[in-house]
């Protein structure tokens, strides 16, 4: 690394409410903060059509617009929102590289905040028709099938709240679920009364085979439950069956994981590496909230903030023993 090489004070890896909680933290105390995002700023909370659990909106809040007012204040004080997918961090230190598209951009520190993604059920004609069929965000897409029939699959907490949501739209939905229906007593007695309203239909015990298309538009989708085979008719089909941790680009670093491929880290959110933070739903031990990956945000922050201060002022003692 040359003298020429600018050397950022913090990169942040993602920009949804953690990270850009944090970043209206640093950048208030006045300490130099980029972040990359290679998909939507907000992340998945700008993809919720309503956050009715957030502190401050009673009435709830549209997720974009929530999203918006995050992404908003972090600018206005002086944090900068790039766009770029990264794909590794390495420790040189006192500083840490970040590859951002293929070219290195240096640290001071580095805060993970990456989120999840959604899991995949990795059947003939899920990659083929997504967006054109399949999808895996109701508040999304579930508007194109207004008086339309729908199948859901998956069968916790997610699943069970999206199909509640789905029948703003929908004629019918088929829920189908590999085994048991796990959501929370609230939803399974909501979701009760769908099915006693005979808007809802429960599969338990049904694994899904394949996504069927027709003329290219998804026709029905092909289940089977107890070694017997059939098919469902329906318009189109949305996957909730849990979430992935965005960390693929840290399999190879040495950052440790979960076995769920999480990030590990420390009483302060500090990673494995040094002076490597992570905080919001890819950290381990993290509640998959909005609320609470906004104050682990602030409170890797406060940490980030803490760690440069430590740093700086070895590098001052360095000097004067040299």
């Amino acid at each position: 690394m040359d003298n020429s090489t600018t050397i950022h004070d913090v990169v942040m890896v993602g920009a949804g409410p953690s990270a850009l909680a944090a970043a209206v933290y640093t950048t208030r105390e006045d300490i130099e903060t980029v972040l990359y995002e290679k998909g939507v700023v907000g992340g998945m909370a700008a993809i919720t059509d309503r956050v009715d659990n957030y502190p401050a909106f009673p009435d709830g809040v549209e997720g974009m617009k929530l999203a918006s007012l995050m992404e908003a204040q972090a600018e206005k004080f002086g944090a900068v929102i790039e766009y770029g997918d990264v794909s590794d961090i390495t420790d040189n230190g006192d500083t840490k590289t970040v590859v951002v598209d293929g070219k290195n951009v240096e640290a001071k520190a580095v805060l993970i905040a990456t989120g999840s993604d959604y899991k995949k059920i990795g059947v003939p004609g899920e990659k083929e028709f997504f967006g054109r069929g399949v999808h895996y965000c109701a508040t999304c897409d579930g508007a194109f099938y207004r008086d339309k029939t729908l199948a859901v699959i998956g069968g916790g907490n997610s699943a069970v709240q999206e199909t509640i949501f789905l029948t703003r739209f929908t004629t019918h939905i088929d829920l189908i679920v590999r085994s048991t229906i796990k959501a929370s007593d609230v939803l399974q007695k909501e979701l009760q009364k769908l099915v006693n309203e005979n808007k809802v239909t429960v599969h338990l015990n049904t694994t899904t085979e394949e996504i069927v298309a027709t003329d290219k538009k998804v026709t029905s989708v092909r289940v089977k439950r107890g070694g017997q085979e059939s098919s469902i008719a329906i318009d189109g089909v949305f996957v909730f069956v849990g979430l992935l941790p965005n960390t693929d680009f840290l399999k190879d670093s040495s950052i440790e994981l979960d076995e769920v491929g999480l990030v590990k880290t420390d009483t302060k959110l500090q990673t494995s590496m040094n002076g490597v933070f992570a905080s919001g739903d890819v950290r381990s031990g993290a509640t998959l909230q909005i609320a609470s990956a906004v104050g682990e945000g602030a409170t890797a922050a406060l940490n980030i903030r803490e760690y440069l201060e430590d740093l700086q002022r070895r590098t001052v003692q360095e000097e004067k023993d040299s």
